[in-house]
């Protein structure tokens, strides 16, 4: 291919389908879902462009129909780990000198399949395996997707365009190099975007990826590494292993030329693998880069003169779309006490007009959480806020496990705002509401700021300006992703990079150019066009 300034296409945010009934989408979503709800599959490990299967499977099954067999998934052995790594390393050497233009072409070509294709199988795997509605799927397995393929590559080219100043005497040049080793990416159940944009961002700017996707989300994983086979991402690039999370990650962290993770996932494993980094560091060839985004407590915060049926909606939709599990999901509101009546009026019925059950259901707002485990502790906590007198459950509280796991969208009022469950992250939908005095707009504020060990998203509610600058000034640590008069979920890339600080991760913003910085170790190159040839200068004279 010729030389040339390369001009990528202009990122868009894909279209949002509606899957309203009797539109072609719709139909072509069901049918897709219920042809996979009828088959299995069987996932192997991804090594150097191989399908590797080994001695020990594992079983997927829908959240909200546990009992059903979607397939079975490969688990990797130590020796499969290794292979993983050395093969990403030997793949390297051409990954990394490829021109930058045809990386490019195939993550964007990614997008392009996944919005055409895949569409459909992409968003039905998310809806079986992650119990998502059609419109959470589209939202994430589709669009925010096709946005991180998309974006990243305009991302990059911007990047590059970053140079020095030069003079006549000395050409100044920045080179963008990836880094020197391999990336390291886990990704959770709950987002098929963040599980494909982890890799991929890394992958893009020339690096290559060991990848291990959470367990529950194998089965939309498969259909993204099958995009990426597809689009040309090249053997040894993108290599995927799943099994014991620690074994595998001890066996990464060991390796020498462990470069950099990529992490989404909860804080106690971030920490502890952040630890085992620093205690192997005399051990690895660079310094690697550690980016994470973990845990959250989500925040709505809403004023006096808040309209109360605003803050009702951003309360139902911020706590329980996909039923709570989003790392940004509203899991505490401050509500001041004069408007309380009439956001619990509308919650309430908001709440009740909701409706449970699968996804290929498209009346369902709510379907079932992840798994047993998770499950089992919203459970224990809905009926500690039964027993005790300090709390009260409005809405919500039932919970039944015989054919999925559903947890009723449950919102428990306290008088303690230390509460614990305005504390602890529960990850479902479970909302804990505290009414406060009108009067302590200020001292709630503070009480918002100083109750969470997190800081990932929160919201404010106002028609008062005053009032809002304020909680912009008191809440600036408190967020990494504010919202002023809507809830706190739903970032888009290109328009709010996410992250957060504290023990919500390292606020490296995903959807945006900081991600990408992580990925890339620059070198500065200063060309003299005529060196001197006398040591002596001027002052010398």
């Amino acid at each position: 291919m010729g030389n040339g300034f390369f001009e990528v296409p202009i990122a868009v945010n894909e279209p949002i389908k509606s899957y309203v009934p009797g539109s072609p989408e719709r139909k072509e979503v069901l049918e897709t879902y219920k042809e996979m709800y009828d088959s299995e599959v069987e996932v192997p490990l991804y090594i150097n462009g191989k399908e590797v299967k080994t001695k020990e499977t594992a079983t997927m099954s829908p959240p909200h129909d546990h009992k059903h067999l979607l397939g079975t998934y490969h688990k990797a052995t130590k020796k499969n780990v290794e292979e993983a790594i050395s093969t990403s390393l030997d793949a390297r050497k051409k990954w990394a000198a490829m021109p930058w233009e045809q990386r490019a072409a195939i993550f964007l070509r990614a997008a392009e399949l996944i919005a055409g294709p895949y569409r459909a199988k992409i968003n039905a795997a998310t809806m079986l395996a992650q119990s998502k509605n059609i419109y959470q799927a589209e939202i994430d397995a589709a669009c925010e997707l096709i946005d991180f393929l998309r974006f990243n590559v305009q991302y990059m080219t911007e990047i590059f365009a970053e140079q020095p100043e030069s003079t006549s005497a000395a050409w100044n040049r920045i080179e963008y190099r990836p880094l020197e080793g391999f990336v390291y990416a886990i990704t959770p159940f709950n987002f098929t975007a963040i599980a494909g944009n982890l890799p991929a961002s890394a992958a893009l700017m020339g690096n290559v990826v060991v990848w291990k996707p959470s367990d529950s989300q194998v089965y939309s994983a498969k259909v993204i590494l099958d995009v990426f086979r597809e689009a040309g991402v090249p053997a040894g690039v993108i290599n995927m292993v799943m099994g014991d999370p620690v074994m595998i990650t001890d066996t990464i962290l060991a390796s020498p030329d462990f470069s950099g993770i990529h992490f989404t996932g909860s804080t106690h494993v971030f920490k502890d693998i952040w630890q085992k980094v620093g205690t192997n560091i005399h051990n690895y060839k660079t310094y690697p880069r550690i980016v994470g985004e973990t845990g959250g407590k989500d925040f709505i915060v809403a004023h006096k003169t808040s309209d109360p049926k605003q803050v009702a909606t951003a309360m139902a939709r911020g706590a329980f779309e996909f039923q709570g599990q989003k790392c940004s999901a509203a899991s505490r509101c401050y509500i001041s006490e004069s408007i309380w009546k009439d956001v619990k009026k509308y919650l309430v019925a908001d709440i009740k007009s909701f409706k449970m059950g699968s996804p290929d259901d498209m009346g369902n707002f709510i379907t079932a959480v992840i798994h047993e485990g998770s499950f089992d502790k919203l459970a224990s906590y809905i009926d500690a806020a039964k027993k005790d007198k300090n709390a009260e459950i409005i809405a919500g509280g039932n919970y039944d496990k015989s054919k999925g796991y559903f947890i009723e969208p449950t919102v428990i009022v306290v008088k303690d705002p230390k509460y614990t469950t305005m504390c602890t992250e529960l990850f479902g939908p479970v909302l804990t509401v505290y009414v406060y005095d009108d009067k302590k707009w200020e001292e709630t504020l503070h009480l918002v700021d100083e109750t969470s060990e997190y800081a990932l998203t929160g919201a404010v509610f106002s028609e008062d300006r005053y009032a809002l600058e304020e909680a912009v000034k008191i809440l600036e640590n408190a967020a990494g992703n504010f919202y002023i008069n809507d809830k706190p979920t739903g970032a888009v890339v290109g328009q709010q990079p996410f992250g957060g600080a504290r023990n919500s991760g390292t606020n490296d913003k995903a959807g945006s150019k900081q991600n990408l910085y992580r990925w890339i170790s620059p070198r500065m190159v200063k060309e003299t066009f005529v060196s001197p040839t006398d040591y002596r200068y001027p002052f010398m004279g």
